[in-house]
């Protein structure tokens, strides 16, 4: 029989119209059985975001721009142990392999901090549930599979869509949903902290939570305060350009460009650079480092450069979005660093061919590039990125059409006992 996914906004899929909704259907009913699982998806931040919490506006991916119809989709049921041993303290995960990594992969782990898996990407999953446990929720044995479509490596925060999902999955299957939705973000924002050594900040799981179909959300990362525009650019489209140049954020200079600002901000006697302006930055330029400075001026010019995209998205003035959105790029590259050759040079690419907006995608060293152009202009613009492209580095870059979509959300429910 045919089963349906319903979305936030009453739309249905058939399940076979998706690949990764399917994969995880078929390996479930294979490992689990038939109609005794709940299904999860969660969607990744594809444009804005930017290296460091002190910048205010966030476009959010996925639930700013999704590149894909699904992102993460997470099957969960309550596991009634494997033992009379370890009945409700263990997890048992497969991830499928055909659109993550080579190979599937399978882990079980238990739900003591000693029993962290040593697999990289497990750890994800093992965090969410400590961070839960930790604050006072339950988490019991449970199986689950997962398949995705995020590009990994490429800036789409596909951890915070892994962890948005499974965090969202474990609130209904063992609390009721008593954990708040703000809570939620803070729970992955967590698990990047004490289980996969990322210093990062709140946009992303905030992106990957709160994300809401056709509209980009402005997120004040201090106080938590958000806003949602609108965003229907008629005579526009949005393309995402994946240089598939990887990156592990993890293994990135991300901390170090944090630490960074941090430092400019010890200095100017505040919390975060959202409160300095350039004034105040140029008058301690003698006593820090040049490093610095540039790091700095790159969070304050961007907090700027959020608000005045808020009020051009509030004027329907897309032409201004686009001017902003390489103005972002060329601060990224060169006073943030955090671009790479492959990244600017399809900027470049974009503005020679007359793109509205560009500008690199996440967290940069590797990735892709968001683009806003009209739409008389797609066809030719892909045809000549990825001729240009390959012709430079030997290898065409993938091109995502992206959508909105909403944020972590159940698709399916489980068939009541």
């Amino acid at each position: 029989s045919v089963v349906d996914f319903f979305f936030g906004d009453g739309e249905s899929i058939d399940i076979a119209q998706l690949d990764s909704h399917k994969q995880v259907k078929e390996l479930l009913d294979l490992s689990i059985g038939k109609n005794t699982q709940s299904l999860f998806d969660a969607s990744h931040r594809v444009i804005g975001g930017n290296a460091t919490d002190q910048a205010l506006m966030r476009f959010i991916g996925e639930d700013v721009f999704q590149s894909l119809q699904a992102n993460t989709e997470w099957a969960v049921t309550e596991q009634q142990g494997f033992n009379s041993a370890n009945k409700f303290s263990q997890a048992r995960i497969d991830k499928l392999g055909k659109t993550f990594y080579k190979g599937d992969q399978y882990v079980e782990f238990g739900l003591r901090e000693e029993d962290a898996p040593k697999e990289s990407w497990a750890r994800y999953i093992f965090g969410i549930c400590r961070e839960i446990q930790k604050r006072g929720g339950d988490v019991k044995g449970f199986d689950a599979v997962f398949a995705g479509n995020v590009p990994l490596g490429a800036g789409l925060s596909s951890s915070a869509a892994l962890e948005s999902c499974f965090a969202f999955a474990l609130n209904d299957l063992f609390n009721g949903n008593s954990i708040d939705k703000f809570e939620l973000a803070k729970i992955g924002q967590s698990t990047e902290h004490n289980y996969c050594g990322v210093n990062c900040g709140i946009m992303d799981q905030f992106a990957s939570v709160f994300g809401r179909k056709g509209n980009l959300m402005r997120l004040d990362c201090r106080s938590m305060e958000y806003e949602y525009f609108p965003f229907n650019p008629d005579g526009y489209r949005l393309v995402l350009v994946d240089s598939r140049v990887k990156h592990e954020l993890a293994d990135s200079p991300y901390n170090k460009r944090r630490e960074s600002c941090e430092r400019v901000a010890k200095r100017l006697g505040i919390e975060t650079l959202r409160d300095a302006t350039m004034e105040d930055l140029e008058k301690i330029k003698g006593d820090i480092t040049a490093e610095d400075f540039f790091r700095a001026k790159f969070v304050i010019e961007e907090k700027d450069r959020v608000l005045a995209v808020c009020d051009a998205l509030n004027a329907g003035d897309y032409e201004t979005v686009g001017k902003k959105m390489y103005e972002t790029h060329n601060g990224l590259s060169k006073d943030y660093e955090v671009s790479c050759e492959e990244l600017d040079f399809l900027n470049d690419v974009a503005k020679e061919m007359g793109v509205t907006g560009s500008r690199i995608m996440g967290g940069g060293f590797g990735g892709c590039t968001i683009n806003l152009l009209p739409d008389s202009l797609h066809d030719s613009f892909v045809k000549e990125v990825c001729a240009r492209f390959n012709e430079k580095y030997g290898h065409e870059p993938q091109i995502y059409d992206v959508v909105i979509s909403d944020g972590a959300r159940l698709v399916k429910e489980a068939p009541k006992a």
